[in-house]
């Protein structure tokens, strides 16, 4: 499913006429999952942890073990990490279980966030690891889920959700901006993503990395990151403007101006410093070396 530019519509849908046309992702990123496998897998990990760790078994029932579905565990775990004294974790949790259940394509993005993260992560152990531990995975639930209260009419409760992102995990989303499928933020520390961004599908971003504006203009004002792109890390992309699909953006980077594709850039102000083979998509490679 390509997600390009396109939001989820009230029953998570993505409606036709938003779907543009994508670059041509490379063979290799034809991942054989399906969300219900990935939710077996996770499961199954979730006993075998179980198993072996009884001090993790509430947790493991109350988060995997005891909920019916991949976007009913995402509801829980995100609930919890969200959780405070004013955002009582059983309130979350039912409100996000009602927009899961309203919008079923969150959990089919969250289950190519998750293949993403095991094909990319060498860190990464299992997908048990990437619900319960990697709060670059949550933060980005979070975000799709404040996303589609937004789209929904529910702003103030979108802001506040993702302000509670902000405090609890260090990854700051506004709720209107545009993010694919296939997405992996590594470490995420520190990542901002500005109102009109658009993050397209089999993207890699890494941890202090800012999406953000130039100034004060309003309108469409942020960067819009095309398929296949990673960015690493520290890196400040500022403006309305686009990173081709397939390119790089190497770590500390400041991009000011259009990124052509298939490309590496970098420096402040960054510039092109390597032409990549058509068949390289470096969300999947992340090599970090220029």
């Amino acid at each position: 499913m390509n997600m390009t530019e396109a939001t989820l519509d009230r029953r998570g849908a993505v409606p036709a006429s938003m779907l543009p046309a994508a670059a041509v992702l490379p063979d290799t990123l034809a991942l054989p999952w399906t969300q219900e496998s990935i939710w077996q897998e996770i499961r199954a990990g979730a006993e075998r942890v179980a198993a072996r760790e009884p001090v993790l078994l509430p947790r493991l029932k109350a988060l995997v073990l005891e909920r019916p579905s991949l976007g009913a565990a995402i509801a829980g775990v995100v609930a919890r990490r969200l959780a405070a004294e004013d955002f009582p974790e059983a309130v979350l949790r039912e409100l996000f279980d009602g927009v899961l259940q309203r919008a079923p394509g969150i959990a089919q993005q969250a289950a190519a966030d998750l293949a993403a993260v095991k094909e990319r992560d060498p860190a990464c152990p299992d997908l048990l690891h990437v619900v319960l531990n990697l709060k670059g995975f949550q933060a980005l639930q979070a975000y799709r889920i404040a996303h589609a209260l937004w789209l929904d009419g529910r702003q103030e409760l979108a802001f506040a959700l993702s302000n509670q992102v902000s405090v609890a995990l260090g990854v700051d989303i506004h709720p209107a901006a545009r993010i694919g499928c296939g997405v992996m933020f590594d470490h995420a520390t520190g990542i901002v993503i500005g109102e009109t961004s658009v993050v397209e599908d089999h993207v890699s971003i890494l941890q202090n990395v800012t999406l953000g504006g130039t100034g004060k203009e309003h309108g469409d004002r942020h960067p819009k990151i095309r398929t296949g792109v990673m960015i690493g890390a520290g890196a400040k992309i500022l403006g309305n403007i686009e990173v081709g699909a397939m390119s790089k953006v190497a770590a500390g980077s400041v991009v000011l101006h259009p990124v052509p594709p298939h490309c590496t850039v970098a420096g402040v102000p960054a510039r092109v410093v390597r032409h990549h083979r058509d068949d390289s998509c470096p969300s999947d490679e992340m090599d970090q070396s220029i």
